[in-house]
């Protein structure tokens, strides 16, 4: 059966998909592990904290990183993914934009590809997830995380993201992924200035119309820091502060390193929202 990002939102007031990070370069450090026992620790962790699902990345992605090989992706992916496929019932979604890569994993047992540069690599990378009966997530970034907060430049960000991601639906499912196997991200903090973070996240609610779930990921972002004044290490209010209005807004899946914190936020939140006008 295909992945369905739909069914995986709708039984739950909010999807909360738990971040965990293979490169050593990641902006937030608590998030990286090097050794698989760790990961396994981590991973349980954020599970037994209610995590919908597990994200898994090797290469980061944070401004002014520069890629790495796809030998050295998989070399830290393809033994964390055997083993949590293994172990662990929770899908796992594997942070990639290489179709090599996205390969290679799906077959060690990973059921979605967070593809950052929103099938970049065209069909390639679309017929893998076909293959696969796999999940994807089409991601809007402006440029490459080496480049991309080069003086991002919109004429109407949501409207022009908007398009991107439309665009990009129609590729995949002309490439035959199933409808309900797509999610959709907005790509908070990839080739955008702090208003424009802001103004997405304001008007998460446009991008309902593409009939996708929509997958949010603030979590300990640097718009965070530049409202706050604050480093990665403190911006655990904000990022709940930012996911709760995201789930306002309409968000389905929020991706967060803190499982335990956002899911508490987003029960209250919804326990508010789901309470009728009283005259």
């Amino acid at each position: 059966m295909p992945f369905n990002f739909k069914e995986l939102s709708e039984s739950n007031s909010i999807a909360v998909m738990g971040i965990l990070n293979l490169s050593p370069n990641s902006f937030y450090s608590k998030s990286y592990f090097s050794q698989i026992d760790d990961v396994l620790k981590y991973a349980e962790k954020m599970i037994e904290e209610g995590a919908h699902i597990l994200d898994i990345g090797a290469e980061s992605t944070r401004p002014g990183s520069k890629k790495i090989s796809v030998e050295l992706e998989l070399k830290r992916l393809v033994p964390v993914i055997s083993k949590l496929a293994k172990k662990y019932k929770v899908p796992i979604s594997v942070d990639t934009y290489k179709p090599e890569v996205a390969s290679a994993v799906l077959q060690e047992g990973a059921n979605v590809i967070n593809d950052i540069s929103g099938l970049s690599s065209g069909s390639v990378m679309a017929k893998v997830i076909s293959r696969h009966d796999a999940g994807i997530v089409l991601m809007h970034m402006r440029g490459t995380p080496e480049t991309m907060q080069e003086s991002p430049c919109y004429n109407n960000v949501c409207s022009e993201i908007f398009e991107f991601l439309k665009q990009r639906i129609e590729l995949a499912e002309d490439a035959g992924i199933d409808s309900k196997s797509i999610a959709v991200d907005p790509g908070i903090g990839f080739g955008k200035t702090l208003n424009h973070n802001l103004s997405l996240i304001s008007n998460l609610a446009k991008f309902k119309e593409l009939d996708k779930a929509i997958l949010l990921g603030v979590s300990r972002k640097s718009f965070i820091g530049e409202v706050l004044c604050l480093g990665p290490e403190e911006r655990l209010e904000g990022s709940i502060a930012a996911g709760v209005i995201g789930f306002i807004n309409g968000a389905n899946i929020l991706r967060v390193h803190d499982v335990n914190a956002t899911i508490r936020a987003v029960k209250l939140a919804n326990a508010i929202k789901k309470v009728k006008l009283i005259d």
